[in-house]
């Protein structure tokens, strides 16, 4: 072979790999920009279910002391103060020799 044939296949192989290169790096470019956009989305994403997650947590300490509330009111309502107070108020009931004072209207 001529040593003018080398430096051709030479410089024709040395532009065939400049040109991979080049591709290859376009390519990881590529990548990394979708990737970078993905992680963008779900970080996003993780971001919208943190402050959900807080929100129901909140909503269920809610629930949780309106059920003692609940439950509270439930006991006192099976006790005898509670019987005389609706017996008072409701049905107007007085103890025997109790004197009841009414506002003027």
């Amino acid at each position: 072979m001529t040593r003018q044939r080398m430096t051709y296949r030479k410089r024709r192989q040395n532009r065939q790999n400049r040109f991979g290169m080049f591709l290859t790096g376009v390519v990881v470019l590529m990548l990394v920009v979708v990737v970078a956009i993905r992680s963008n989305t779900l970080r996003e994403k993780r971001d919208m279910y943190a402050q959900r997650e807080a929100e129901l947590t909140q909503q269920i300490e809610e629930e949780k002391a309106r059920t003692e509330e609940i439950e509270e009111f439930e006991k006192y309502t099976q006790t005898k103060k509670y019987a005389e107070e609706v017996a008072k108020d409701k049905l107007g009931l007085v103890y025997e020799g109790e004197i009841i004072f009414k506002e003027e209207d």
